[in-house]
Parts: C-alpha cells; structure tokens; sequence
C-alpha cells in the first residue's frame, strides 16, 4: 500500500463518458454511480457549471478535482490540435469550480510545442503558479495534468515534466496520467517516487501498449485497470501523497460501462485490501 494513512478516492474523468454525458447528463451520471462512482472529474466545466452540479447532486456524486485550462489563451481539441475558441479567465473557471465544490482545478493539456526547452517549461510553470495565486483567492489549489510529451525527451538530463515540478510552487499540484507516463518510455514507479509528495492524483488507465494500436488517436490499446501492461499497482504504491485516484480510457473499445465497472473494481479491491 502507499505510505498515506488513508486509500485515495476513487474517481472518473467524465471525458470517458463524453458522447454519453453530452447526449444524456441524466443517464450517464445515474450509470455511473449505479456501478459505485461516488466521485467524478468533470471536463468543460464552465459552460455548464449549474447544470453539471444539478445533475450531480441528483445522483449524489461529488466533483473534488475538476480540468480547465490555465495556461492556454485558447481550448485545445483532444487530439492536441489547438483551435480558436478563447478559454475561458481564471476567475470564471474558479468561479464555476465554486459551484461544482471541487478543491483542485488541473490544467489537462498544453501544446507539445512547449515542451523543447527547459526555458518554455519553466514559462508554463510560471503560467500555472500565476493561476494558483487566483485559485488561492476563491479557496482552491491547481493541478497539472501530463500525457506522453512532458516525458518522452530528454531535456538537460531530465524529463520535462520533473523540470515543471521543481518551478511550480509548493501547492500546485500533480496528476501523473501513469497510461501516457508509460507511453512515454519512462519507468512510471520509479517517476512516481521522483515527483514524491508533489503527485496528490493519477489518472488510473492501463493499456497494452502495443506499437501497432497506438499511434493514432484515439489510441486503441486501452482496457480495464489491472488487464493491460501499465504497472498500475506499483504507481499507485509509490505515491506518498495520493488523494485521488481517476480512471480514464481515452477510447474504448468494447461495452464502456462494463469497462468502467471492472476498473471501479480493481480500485475498489485495492482499498479492501
């Protein structure tokens, strides 16, 4: 287990669920805490910040974490492609945060662009610290949130997303993404045990990892926690600090409720145990 005294909560990014939430609030929310999701992650939160947390209160779910971007002046598409449609300020995304009771709003994508040298990473750690003063004002923290290319290079020794972690400020925190960590090349456990105590969330998303299915995006290797190749256990075990524990699946490829119940499960006999 993790040296934390308590099991971190588990939760889902309701971008799994994204064409279900979209066509039926309702129905996606009541299947997710019909299979035991008490806890969610909303994603686009603004626009619908009354709506969404009417919805959740209905089914009795809470929304501590929350993703918007901070860093970005504009919304970049899930493909990494960056678009024009302007993001929204900081105190409206704190704001709408309020509303939804979440504690933490991480950042969840910046351009790959970014990440070349350490003088652009230590320009979005500037971005992001500059977001967590507002947070502090309206009573919350931020987060960041990684996918491959924060790790998959080499900048001055180390992995850019560790350079992030040494120019953040102490309570901006991270939520280490451990499929795309793996994705990445790097051994996610030892990564985990790097960033210490700064790592209060991952994303718990397994896969294959096989070369073939994962070029494309979506990719088309993801499965249930516990039945791919990402050492989710041994992350989970090495983070010190953990307080949630969110599954995700970018894509999947099968019955997506039965995809999510098998992952709520691995979590669910994790904290058993």
């Amino acid at each position: 287990m993790t040296s934390s005294t308590t099991s971190p909560t588990t939760s889902i990014q309701l971008f799994t669920v994204r064409e279900h939430l979209e066509r039926d609030a309702d129905e996606a929310l009541g299947r997710l805490a019909d299979i035991g999701y008490t806890t969610v992650e909303p994603y686009d939160f603004v626009r619908r910040a009354g709506e969404l947390a009417a919805a959740l209160k209905r089914h009795g779910l809470a929304a501590p974490t929350g993703h918007a971007f901070l860093s970005s002046p504009s919304f970049i598409a899930p493909d990494g492609s960056g678009t024009a449609i302007a993001a929204p300020s900081h105190d409206e995304v704190f704001a709408a945060a309020r509303e939804l009771g979440m504690s933490i709003v991480i950042e969840p994508y910046t351009d790959p662009d970014r990440w070349s040298t350490r003088e652009q990473i230590e320009e979005t750690a500037d971005l992001l610290n500059a977001a967590a003063a507002t947070a502090a004002t309206h009573g919350l923290r931020v987060g960041y949130h990684n996918h491959a290319h924060e790790l998959d290079r080499d900048i001055d020794g180390r992995r850019g997303l560790e350079i992030l972690a040494d120019a953040l400020d102490p309570e901006v925190a991270l939520e280490v993404d451990l499929y795309w960590a793996a994705r990445a090349g790097v051994d996610v456990v030892a990564l985990i045990g790097r960033l210490g105590d700064r790592v209060r969330a991952v994303h718990v998303k397994d896969g294959s990892l096989d070369p073939e299915l994962v070029t494309a995006y979506p990719p088309a290797d993801q499965v249930p926690a516990g039945r791919g190749a990402v050492p989710l256990a041994a992350a989970i075990d090495a983070a010190s600090a953990l307080e949630f524990a969110v599954v995700e699946y970018d894509a999947y490829d099968g019955d997506l409720y039965d995809g999510l119940a098998q992952s709520h499960k691995f979590l669910a006999a994790r904290s058993a145990a």
